[in-house]
């Protein structure tokens, strides 16, 4: 979300949209490759290196069926 826009007001927005999953890249963020994630319906948020995060919502994308066991 690229608005020029408080990011408090893009976190409230998303979270009334119930987008279940909120990637916040800043500047700290990006010169560290890392990503800060805020789950919907939890408080506060994880930061975390762009591959977990990419692991963590892959493994929550895929189907149950389809989960290696």
């Amino acid at each position: 979300d690229l608005r020029n826009e408080k990011i408090n007001y893009k976190v409230r927005e998303h979270s009334l949209a119930k987008v279940p999953h909120l990637l916040v890249v800043g500047m700290r963020e990006a010169e560290d490759g890392k990503v800060a994630i805020r789950t919907l319906g939890s408080d506060g948020q994880r930061i975390m290196t762009l591959d977990e995060a990419i692991t963590m919502l892959t493994a929550e994308a895929t189907a149950p069926d389809m989960r290696a066991a």
